[in-house]
């Protein structure tokens, strides 16, 4: 008897970069910032970043996207970055040469990035909030302006002889 097998429709694609020249703990402090953000938001704060590690976590997350788009036909609005992570990888090492036929060895770390991107429109269990989008402070403090105590106008503290 043939059993029909179930085809369950992809909720998650995933990018995988090895071999990346960066050492973990710079590409883990970039990650961090990214995990959990939409694909839109990631690529704006990706680009925005000082670190030599964010272009290739940004060609990375750009794969993701085109695997998604391709793989589950599904928008890139949809997109949430929901697993990032770095493994250490391989360390290449050299050894270059010094004074009197010495020689000093040089360590290049490499790591491991993978990203999962999920596509929220196709999974049921994202409900969006509109209370974590709207800053809560808004309303409930104004702005105090002090008196300028530095200006010539006035009785500030300077004015004294």
């Amino acid at each position: 008897m043939l059993k029909k097998k179930k085809t369950e429709k992809k909720t998650e694609v995933y990018t995988l970069g090895q071999h990346i020249s960066v050492s973990a703990d710079k590409a883990r402090r970039v990650i961090d910032q990214i995990r959990g953000h939409s694909y839109e938001e990631t690529l704006m704060i990706l680009e925005l970043m000082p670190y030599r590690a964010c272009y290739p976590i940004f060609k990375l997350v750009y794969s993701a996207a085109a695997n998604a788009s391709y793989i589950m036909t599904s928008n890139e609005t949809n997109l949430v970055i929901s697993k990032a992570e770095v493994n250490r990888g391989t360390t290449i090492k050299k050894l270059k040469p010094r004074a009197r036929g010495r020689s000093y060895p040089i360590k290049k770390p490499t790591c491991h990035i993978t990203i999962v991107m999920k596509d929220i429109s196709l999974d049921d269990k994202y409900v969006e909030i509109d209370s974590l989008k709207k800053p809560r402070w808004k309303n409930k403090h104004t702005a105090v302006a002090y008196r300028d105590m530095y200006s010539s106008g006035g009785e500030g503290i300077w004015d004294k002889k």
